[in-house]
């Protein structure tokens, strides 16, 4: 039999995303009130090898579920990658007499996670923190919504100035290889034309929507670019239009890390502390080694190797509402 769970661990690991605090407030509220100790690990897996590790109280998470980045801190641990590293954080853990780990991360972090769990006997369930939403097994991530309005807000600016100069703006927004940022930065603030990584698109048809947007005299233009896109960032997919289409001046903006950064939104906020909940209630009730989502309003749980291996599409619809709308 198992042993009873007395003792766990909370880390936030990989890129930062805005909502992380109130997962880890809501980790270390459940887990008290359900008689638990709690201990928090600092910068991911490179504080649990060096041992970077404290008791937390319920006075350590008060004022802190508007802050965005995260109390715990993050970092991206080559050591990890290694056995040694591996044991390293193991025997850690062991001096702590922690029963088990919550991670609060993306790809990365769950991959490391499997691979621990794999080699040592210390359960892991993990929390989906990352603006980019390309995890398997959950609607939205936490950060998700954040970035979303971020960069829908800093479209709208950006709008103003193209409107005023009748100019052609590329602008590339955050995501890695997933396009969800693009595509619902592209709806929500009435882009023109979506260019995503999950999508072939070639110059041409960028060509051809802008040159059917010149012909109804449109005044101006926004094309969003998601910045794993195959045919290049901003800068470079605008280098190349220029050179056949130059109907429009044309600028360019990256938003950049603008995107993490911020207090989280109400509806990042309630999914992070969802998840947090979930989390601890998961590992009470013997869920080990997966990673809890939310689909369809209900709270799941996903083996680590479906949520990291499986791939996330989209919704069709969205796909062919955005070409639409952008008309």
């Amino acid at each position: 039999m198992e042993q009873p769970i007395k003792r766990i661990a909370v880390f936030s690991s990989g890129g930062d995303a805005p909502g992380m605090n109130a997962a880890i407030r809501a980790v270390v509220r459940t887990a008290t009130y359900n008689d638990l100790h709690i201990y928090g690990i600092y910068r991911g897996y490179e504080g649990m090898i060096n041992g970077e590790i404290e008791r937390l109280e319920t006075s350590h998470v008060a004022n802190i579920i508007h802050r965005g980045g995260t109390i715990l801190k993050t970092a991206r641990s080559e050591k990890f990658r290694t056995p040694e590293g591996r044991k390293l954080a193991y025997e850690s853990l062991v001096a702590q007499d922690i029963d088990a780990c919550i991670a609060i991360g993306g790809n990365g972090t769950f991959t490391g996670a499997q691979i621990f769990s794999q080699e040592y006997d210390i359960p892991f369930i993990g929390i989906p923190g990352t603006i980019d939403n390309d995890l398997y097994g959950t609607d939205f991530t936490i950060g998700f919504d954040t970035a979303v309005n971020t960069a829908v807000e800093a479209v709208d600016r950006i709008r103003d100035t193209a409107d005023s100069h009748n100019r052609l703006f590329f602008i590339e927004v955050m995501g890695r290889h997933s396009g969800y940022i693009a595509l619902y930065t592209g709806i929500g603030s009435g882009a023109g034309f979506v260019m995503l990584p999950e999508r072939e698109t070639t110059i041409q048809e960028v060509i051809q929507q802008l040159k059917a947007g010149a012909k109804r005299k449109k005044l101006f233009s926004l094309v969003i670019v998601a910045e794993g896109h195959p045919l290049g960032g901003a800068q470079a997919i605008a280098d190349a239009i220029n050179q056949e289409f130059d109907y429009y001046e044309t600028k360019v903006a990256i938003i950049g890390h603008l995107q993490r950064g911020g207090s989280p939104t109400a509806q990042d906020r309630v999914l992070a502390s969802q998840l947090g909940y979930s989390a601890v209630e998961g590992l009470l009730a013997g869920q080990r080694n997966v990673m809890v989502g939310q689909v369809n309003e209900d709270i799941v749980f996903t083996d680590f190797n479906d949520s990291i291996q499986q791939i996330k599409v989209f919704n069709p619809d969205l796909l062919r509402m955005a070409e639409i709308l952008g008309l």
